[in-house]
């Protein structure tokens, strides 16, 4: 099939963006990378009446590692970010979680900012910015900036709290806390293919290398990533000390997976279970590393 008709704008600024954007109605789409618009598109399950283009707006590809986050530019495409040494020596989940996203072709031009405002719950990035307590910062010409945080961000399948007149501009991916260790799991039928589930964790230890923090995030378990404090199940005991059963009991608790053809309900959930024990113990790994005994 071919795309049902639009109205093409090529804006070279935010500004003109937005205003080509409210411009639309309630009509319009943004396109960046386009590898998830443009095939919606061509199967007309997604007809924008106009498709703003701001690929040739200046100022938004850039990574900007700082002292507390990693600000991702709408326009930085995944490869960029998987291979910015600084971001992730900054933050290790992202380049974990960028490899599993798709293929790498795929990788050279989708954009990861593309990829949260997509809000699909088998997504990888999506559940990253949600397990990290990231935010997304967006434009429009009659909000003018704002900042939405990860958490009040995804409130459905392919479904955000992005207004329609409004631009995500970037993403702010926090830094983990000191002594912080993550890990990130997943189990395709083929490699590059929709995850039946996966499994992002971050784990906190102190100086003595005992529990402080642990969550976890999943994807392709609910209408949207699906994010747990599991650091109740622990907290002050030392690293080989922790018994994760009660983590995985709030996980299965939270989660609400469905039959479809690639998997029944009941194997995503089993899956959920082994991916989040793995996933938690891979953190931990890596806090230890991250951290110096007193």
């Amino acid at each position: 099939m071919k795309p049902a008709p639009f109205t093409y704008h090529r804006p070279t600024t935010v500004a003109d963006a937005a205003e080509m954007l409210a411009a639309s109605g309630g009509g319009g789409k943004v396109l960046a990378g386009g590898q998830s618009l443009i095939p919606l598109m061509s199967m007309r399950l997604a007809e924008p009446t106009a498709l703003v283009d701001i690929n040739h707006v200046s100022g938004l590809a850039e990574i900007e590692v700082g002292a507390d986050a990693v600000r991702v530019g709408a326009l930085a495409r995944h490869a960029a970010l998987e291979s910015h040494e600084s971001a992730y020596d900054a933050n290790p989940l992202l380049r974990r979680a960028l490899r599993q996203v798709a293929h790498g072709t795929i990788r050279n031009r989708g954009t990861t900012v593309g990829s949260i405002v997509h809000a699909d719950p088998a997504g990888e990035m999506p559940a990253v910015l949600r397990l990290l307590g990231g935010s997304v910062e967006a434009v429009s010409q009659s909000r003018g900036r704002r900042s939405i945080d990860a958490a009040d961000f995804f409130v459905g399948p392919l479904e955000s709290a992005l207004a329609e007149d409004e631009i995500a501009v970037s993403v702010v991916f926090p830094r983990p806390a000191a002594g912080g260790g993550s890990s990130w799991l997943e189990i395709a039928r083929r490699r590059g293919d929709y995850a039946l589930v996966g499994v992002g964790a971050l784990v906190t230890l102190d100086a003595d290398r005992r529990l402080t923090d642990a969550a976890v995030c999943l994807i392709s378990v609910g209408g949207t990533p699906v994010h747990a404090d599991v650091g109740a199940a622990g907290r002050g005991s030392t690293y080989d000390e922790v018994d994760w059963a009660d983590a995985l009991e709030l996980v299965d608790a939270a989660i609400h997976p469905e039959t479809d053809i690639h998997a029944t309900a009941d194997y995503r959930r089993h899956l959920a279970r082994v991916l989040t024990g793995r996933a938690l113990a891979e953190a931990t790994a890596d806090a230890v590393a991250r951290t110096v005994a007193v």
